[in-house]
């Protein structure tokens, strides 16, 4: 079962969250069919963002990340995390070509473009969404959420996000990655402590195929601090459509719309973008959807 921590130093200086997401990312490689390099891609997205939620205070809070390289195969690569780092996604082109770098390494940042925007939407389910963009700097992801959180939130932060493949047959092996934070109460001991921490830290996923669990990973980038766990929970690829949200979505169609809809197969096909599952309504069900849509509008006049 994949997991999240968060941990803290016991100063209140430093925090660090850590997931292990190799499951999650086995799921969407399997959803969405992807080739070795956006499965890498998609994988080191949903992590981060998995890390990303799992910090949101509120509930019903969210947080989507969206990364829109201009130069590069894989078009739009999305992650959406709920508050308990549950999170699902998406990626445009998921058979994008795979190129390597010269040590073997999957060449992510080509995959993905150096150019472009990374996106970042925090919803608190109270109002209006906030809403982050920044420049991509590399397109290998870690970085850019690093640049992220510098840019738009002034946080020093160490992000780091692996993937790691069968070399055969390009299955997901491991997947996970840390969240590593400088809060305000950190001085420069503190910060020179963990530069020198974090640059003895091997790769996530070779931490993690030496059989070191997060909260290990946790401990070893805080070398040298005295540690608190804040929380721990498991996390999952967990997908929020239903028959009744799409039901929902036609409503904002014109009558005429709906009714189109349903095409010369005689029923309209609706495919989720994150699970891939279809839902089809007849046109009965599609006139029902119009009655109903009706009747609301009526009773909120």
């Amino acid at each position: 079962m994949d997991k999240i921590m968060r941990c803290i130093t016991s100063d209140g200086a430093v925090v660090i969250s850590a997931a292990e997401t190799s499951n999650i990312v086995f799921k969407a490689a399997k959803i969405h069919r992807t080739s070795p390099v956006a499965t890498a891609a998609l994988g080191r997205l949903l992590t981060g963002c998995s890390i990303m939620g799992a910090q949101l205070k509120q509930k019903n809070a969210s947080v989507t990340l969206r990364v829109n390289g201009d130069n590069g195969n894989t078009g739009a690569v999305i992650a959406v995390s709920d508050s308990r780092g549950n999170v699902r996604g998406y990626i445009q082109n998921p058979d994008c070509p795979t190129e390597y770098y010269p040590n073997g390494k999957l060449n992510v940042g080509k995959a993905v473009g150096n150019t472009g925007v990374l996106n970042v939407m925090r919803d608190y389910g109270t109002g209006e969404p906030y809403i982050g963009t920044v420049p991509l700097v590399s397109g290998e992801i870690a970085e850019d959420i690093t640049n992220y959180y510098a840019s738009s939130e002034q946080i020093p932060t160490v992000c780091a996000l692996g993937v790691l493949l069968d070399k055969e047959n390009h299955e997901v092996l491991l997947s996970g990655g840390f969240l590593l934070q400088l809060l305000p109460g950190a001085d420069e001991t503190t910060i020179t402590k963990v530069e020198e921490n974090v640059s003895k830290l091997e790769p996530v996923t070779t931490m993690l195929s030496k059989g070191m669990t997060i909260r290990e990973i946790c401990d070893a980038a805080l070398e040298g601090f005295e540690v608190e766990v804040l929380d721990e929970s498991p996390i999952d690829y967990v997908c929020g459509c239903s028959r009744e949200r799409v039901e929902r979505a036609f409503t904002i169609m014109s009558d005429e719309d709906i009714r189109d809809s349903a095409g010369e197969k005689g029923h309209a096909e609706v495919v989720c973008n994150f699970c891939n599952k279809i839902y089809r309504f007849n046109k009965e069900e599609l006139e029902r959807i119009i009655e109903q849509k009706h009747k609301n509008n009526a009773s909120d006049e």
